[in-house]
């Protein structure tokens, strides 16, 4: 089973037919909605910051979300997936966003709906990724509208799979 700790009186809470991985840590402050799930050695620290996450996001291997005390909070919303080794700092992720594998995304930032975050890219404090873009690069720029396909495939695609996953798992 999970790690699973009450810190300064938050206990994390989970939707229906999640899955978090044995060596998953979820602490503090943490809501979390329907078919999500957690993977291998992924830390959630809801310690310093409220962590709010909708329905369907996977949050893979090693991933770290967390914020910054008193001043951001971790905002992720529906359809999301979040690649291995990511951290998520103190920021908001809208609906249907792709977080590729090592990417950092910083406090303040704020990634619409439909874009792909690609892997080992660093999205600076404070940027707003437009809908629908690719954003790549150190620091991260805009490099392209995301295409229907490019869509389906990477963004719903992933998603999709990650539910099959974690019912491997279940």
């Amino acid at each position: 089973m999970a790690l699973i700790k009450t810190v300064r009186g938050w206990t994390p809470q989970f939707g229906k037919d999640c899955w978090l991985a044995e060596n998953a840590t979820v602490t503090g402050d943490v809501i979390m909605g329907d078919e999500c799930s957690v993977w291998f050695q992924a830390v959630l620290r809801g310690d310093v910051g409220k962590i709010r996450i909708g329905n369907r996001v996977n949050v893979q291997d090693g991933v770290v979300i967390h914020s910054t005390y008193e001043k951001t909070d971790a905002i992720i919303g529906n359809d999301v997936s979040i690649g291995h080794r990511a951290i998520v700092h103190g920021c908001t992720i809208h609906d249907s966003v792709l977080v590729g594998m090592g990417a950092i995304i910083m406090d303040n930032a704020i990634i619409e709906s439909y874009s792909l975050i690609a892997a080992g890219a660093v999205v600076r404090v404070g940027t707003r990724v437009e809908r629908g873009s690719i954003y790549a690069g150190v620091p991260a720029r805009r490099i392209k509208t995301l295409s229907a396909v490019q869509y389906k495939e990477m963004l719903e695609g992933v998603a999709e799979k990650y539910l099959m996953y974690a019912d491997w798992y279940k």
